[in-house]
């Protein structure tokens, strides 16, 4: 009941806000006060132009024009004029409407310029769909906007749709409104109008109003299922993959596709394989070598069709081929590097506690007679020979007389 209470409240208020900026129009007529059209009157919701008249005309030329130059012209024979509602105009610029009775020098000119302080609506104003459901809108104060200016964003799906304000704001450090976040975004038509509008306690403040295309801002999510099949033969690689789900349904054969494949193998400073464009869920990789390892990476965009014309994100990497056998090299340097450690610690450890000496002895030689003197000397002088150890006692004999 809440809920029902509080979506009719804001409507209501959505109505009131569209009638206070859009229904004031500053006319002028050819004929001063005495133009016999007067009481112009301009429904921006369904793009109805109408007026009354003190003479009746047979016929009558209205015109719609924007800041852009874009003009709608239509002729009638009543004071209704109908603008297709396809018309999509922006108002927060201005629009200059015309009526004139054909035949004749009467015509009226009308002009509608929104109320509020130059430079103070919004600026920069982007919206970006991704992950299939999700949008995100920014935008920045305006430059002469008072300082506790607060900003609020509308929008609308279509012209039959009611206004849906933000349900989470993105705001900046001075708690101002920066954004917004939508869920359960579904793009039912392919344009729809959003609609910031702002308060001060200062001035009033401009509004700002924005016609988008959705499917244009939408970011394509990766091509599902990339998937490649190595032969051998002269076919190469098949390469196949399914197309990304979008937010308003899948458009088979009107996406055109990006295949990047790089030898994974490669210095990053050589030059890369320039990636290739397809309009189909498959391709031949030719150029294969089962001797390198590749990477492929796929994305998509739209092609003259209503799916963005921008680049949307690459699938993950998938890796194929066998590519250069490491796996010996490293084994052999593990294998090499092991022993050589171990013939290390083991010299480290004999050279600290181990003596040459005392492990292997020298083994005495047999006697040589003929050369009993040389080798005397020689063991005379390599061994030391204990020394004989006596006590010297001295006598003193004296003479008695």
């Amino acid at each position: 009941m809440f809920d029902n209470l509080r979506l009719v409240c804001l409507i209501s208020w959505f109505m009131m806000l569209l009638h206070h900026l859009y229904a004031d129009l500053q006319c002028t007529g050819s004929e001063a006060q005495d133009s016999p059209i007067r009481n112009v009157k301009m429904n921006w919701g369904t793009m109805e132009l109408s007026w009354e008249t003190s003479k009746k005309f047979s016929k009558y030329k209205c015109t719609i024009m924007d800041r852009e130059m874009e003009t709608v012209e239509e002729e009638v024979s009543t004071t209704l004029c109908q603008f297709p509602v396809e018309q999509y105009l922006p108002l927060h610029e201005g629009v200059f409407l015309t009526i004139e009775v054909l035949n004749t020098n009467i015509s009226k000119s009308c002009t509608f310029i929104p109320e509020g302080v130059n430079g103070s609506a919004i600026e920069n104003f982007s919206c970006v769909i991704y992950n299939i459901s999700f949008m995100n809108c920014t935008w920045q104060a305006g430059r002469a906007a008072p300082g506790d200016t607060q900003y609020f964003l509308y929008w609308q799906n279509s012209r039959y749709d009611d206004a849906v304000e933000c349900e989470l704001y993105i705001k900046d450090e001075n708690e101002r409104n920066v954004g917004c976040r939508f869920q359960n975004v579904r793009i039912n038509t392919p344009i729809a109008y959003f609609l910031v509008n702002g308060s001060s306690n200062d001035s009033l403040i401009q509004f700002y109003d924005k016609y988008i295309e959705l499917y244009k801002i939408e970011i394509l999510t990766p091509p599902l299922n990339v998937t490649v099949n190595c032969t051998g033969d002269s076919v190469g690689c098949i390469v196949t993959w399914q197309p990304p789900i979008t937010s308003h349904g899948e458009k088979k054969n009107c996406l055109q596709y990006e295949i990047d494949i790089q030898n994974k193998d490669q210095p990053k400073e050589e030059k890369k394989d320039r990636p290739v464009t397809v309009t189909t869920e498959r391709y031949e990789f030719q150029n294969y070598n089962e001797k390198k390892k590749y990477i492929l990476k796929i994305r998509a965009r739209g092609n003259n069709c209503l799916a963005s014309s921008n680049w949307g994100e690459w699938s993950q990497p998938v890796e194929f081929g066998r590519g250069k056998d490491y796996f010996v090299f490293v084994i052999f340097f593990l294998t090499a590097l092991g022993t050589i450690s171990v013939t290390l610690l083991q010299y480290c450890l004999f050279k600290r506690y181990c003596s040459l000496k005392g492990i292997f002895p020298p083994i005495p030689q047999p006697r040589d007679k003929l050369n009993a003197s040389a080798e005397e000397d020689i063991q005379t002088e390599n061994v030391d020979l204990p020394k004989p150890s006596y006590t010297e006692e001295i006598t003193m004999v004296e003479e008695i007389i």
